[in-house]
């Protein structure tokens, strides 16, 4: 029963497969063609020798060998000219095939929410679009493809076999019962071992991610052995679960030989005493001989191709696993148009949770008004990121609603609602790339020019200029040849390079030195003129000329005034203040008994 299901299973997939290959429907169609020509020319040759032994070398009949001796080689030549169009032809097919599939796939990724890959590590995604993609290549390139000329060529040998001797016939199928229970057992067995070989090596691809993207942490703790253990755990499984596949073959394979043996000498002993008798040609031997040869080479590749095949499924599962996802936050059917930002953003008694209902915001409601400056403080765990990612959508509310010019930002397009919003993180993201093809971020309207003006207005030309080859100058992998106020310049240029009118700043100004949070600092006063901000701080030095500010705790809002009035109520804001600028460290009693 398991065994239909998956064989259904199967037959889904490759359906869904087919349909990435549905556009070069002509070239498969001409494919299907070269392989019907090569299965008949495979038996052509056989059939010659048959010819040449029964007709010329028996009549000593020297023109006549030397004709079909040159016939055979031009038939060679004919299969060698066509084998090399197909060759061409599947990986033409093959190659269109999987670019439009990673395609599909990248396209897919960038459209599902974050925290679907808070969930998923980058490395098993990594496997999904390097490795499942190129064992899929592999099916499309040496099986599908292939199966016309194989089915052709075995119906085509069975027919010529009955034709020339059904008693030599009869003993070839006599072997077919052993055929079919070989291969039964194979493809049971051999299934399951392909999944677990897929399923062991995403999960060391993700964990060879996650080490190598955290090795200073690693060093810096002197992990490296417990690092290698677990790697070597891994690596164990995944062999482990090799060797069971290793294993399947090294039954299966010898099986099929021993069953070939058979018949062969079946055909032997049947044959050699039919030409004894006179009854059977000694070139009707030689044509069963090799027909039978040609007969079992498909199903010795049986192996191979199914090692292929059950790759490939498991692989196809995972991808359409992966292209069945839904993301959670999507832009609505019907969007309201949310092009311009007029008058406020407003958070109505907004409720959030990352997990069920541990309540990360509770009852949150504020409002930002257009050319104001919000500061949100807190301890760590408060929640402060948290508005910046439902404000952003990342993620949705689970109560209440955030609301923009009075509208849902649910009913706003994402890419509308994104293009409003310029965000910088306290964690620089820097891609592989020039300078200024990181501040301009795939923008081609931002001129070179534009990109150097908002760089002298954020302070960033001044290191800038000091580069190897300036605004063209190289930045590695994430940007580890600069330092995190450098990176944090970029991030401010290319806010401005945006003008996006609301100004979203996540611990802009943390983990830097004095001097840069000074070039900092007076980025932000330039920044901050005439735009909308909400400001996530941990320095208290940043926020104090704000419009508002809103102090978090425990995903509440305790407290909300000006920088001064807060200082004055003497409540939790106070006391964050003076531990960070009177060296007073209150006690965790009185910390409490405020909040």
């Amino acid at each position: 029963m398991q065994d239909h299901i998956g064989d259904a299973a199967d037959r889904h997939l490759v359906r869904r497969l087919l349909t990435f290959l549905k556009p070069y429907w002509h070239f498969i169609a001409l494919s299907s063609v070269v392989s019907l020509a090569m299965a008949a020319l495979q038996l052509v040759g056989p059939y010659l020798v048959k010819l040449t032994i029964d007709v010329h070398i028996a009549r000593a009949n020297v023109p006549g060998i030397v004709k079909m001796a040159a016939l055979y080689v031009a038939v060679v030549l004919l299969l060698f000219l066509l084998e090399y169009t197909q060759g061409i032809l599947i990986a033409y097919v093959g190659q269109l095939g999987m670019r439009r599939l990673r395609e599909t796939l990248f396209a897919h990724l960038q459209r599902l929410d974050v925290q679907f890959f808070d969930r998923n590590p980058v490395g098993r995604l990594l496997t999904r679009v390097t490795s499942d993609v190129q064992a899929l290549n592999e099916l499309f390139s040496q099986g599908v493809m292939t199966v016309a000329g194989d089915v052709f060529l075995l119906g085509a040998i069975f027919i010529l076999m009955l034709r020339t001797s059904i008693p030599l016939t009869v003993l070839v199928l006599l072997t077919a019962p052993l055929i079919f229970v070989s291969g039964y057992l194979f493809s049971k067995f051999v299934r399951e071992a392909y999944r677990d070989v897929r399923q062991r090596l995403s999960q060391m691809n993700a964990y060879l991610q996650e080490t190598l993207g955290g090795i200073r942490t690693v060093m810096a703790y002197n992990a490296q052995e417990k690092s290698y253990d677990n790697f070597q755990r891994l690596n164990d499984a995944f062999r482990e679960a090799n060797m069971r596949t290793v294993f399947c073959h090294a039954v299966f394979l010898p099986a099929i030989e021993l069953i070939s043996s058979v018949a062969l000498a079946l055909i032997l002993w049947k044959g050699g005493i039919g030409t004894i008798d006179q009854t059977v040609t000694i070139g009707t031997v030689v044509l069963f001989i090799q027909y039978t040869q040609r007969l079992f080479q498909p199903i010795k590749d049986l192996s191979d191709k199914y090692n292929i095949f059950q790759t490939a499924m498991a692989a196809a599962e995972r991808l359409f696993k992966l292209l069945d996802t839904k993301p959670t936050v999507t832009s609505p059917v019907q969007s309201i148009p949310g092009k311009n930002f007029e008058r406020d953003i407003r958070f109505e008694n907004v409720w959030f949770a990352y997990d069920d209902e541990d309540w990360v915001l509770q009852d949150v409601t504020f409002t930002l008004r257009r050319g104001e400056t919000l500061a949100i403080v807190g301890p760590t765990g408060s929640g402060k990121s948290t508005i910046v990612s439902l404000l952003m959508r990342f993620y949705d509310v689970q109560k209440g609603r955030i609301l923009l010019d009075d509208r849902d930002i649910r009913d706003i397009a994402l890419e509308d609602l994104r293009r409003l919003i310029a965000l910088v993180n306290q964690d620089i993201f820097l891609f592989s790339g020039t300078i200024a093809d990181n501040i301009r971020l795939g923008r081609n309207d931002i001129s070179l020019e534009r990109v150097m003006e908002c760089a002298r207005y954020v302070n960033a030309a001044s290191f800038i200029e000091k580069l190897p080859g300036q605004y063209n100058y190289q930045i590695h992998e994430r940007g580890v040849t600069l330092s995190v106020g450098q990176k944090q310049l970029l991030a401010l240029a290319r806010a401005l390079a945006f003008d996006s009118p609301i100004l979203v700043l996540d611990e802009a100004t943390a983990n830097i030195d004095t001097e840069t949070e000074r070039l900092i600092q007076d980025a932000l006063n330039k920044l901050l003129h005439n735009r909308t901000a909400l400001i996530i701080a941990h320095r208290l030095s940043t926020i104090q000329k704000a419009n508002r500010i809103i102090v978090l705790h425990h995903g509440r809002i305790r407290e909300a005034g000006t920088h001064q009035e807060l200082l004055q109520h003497g409540g939790l804001y106070r006391m964050l203040y003076e531990l960070q600028f009177a060296n007073h460290r209150p006690s965790a009693d009185a910390f409490a008994s405020r909040s």
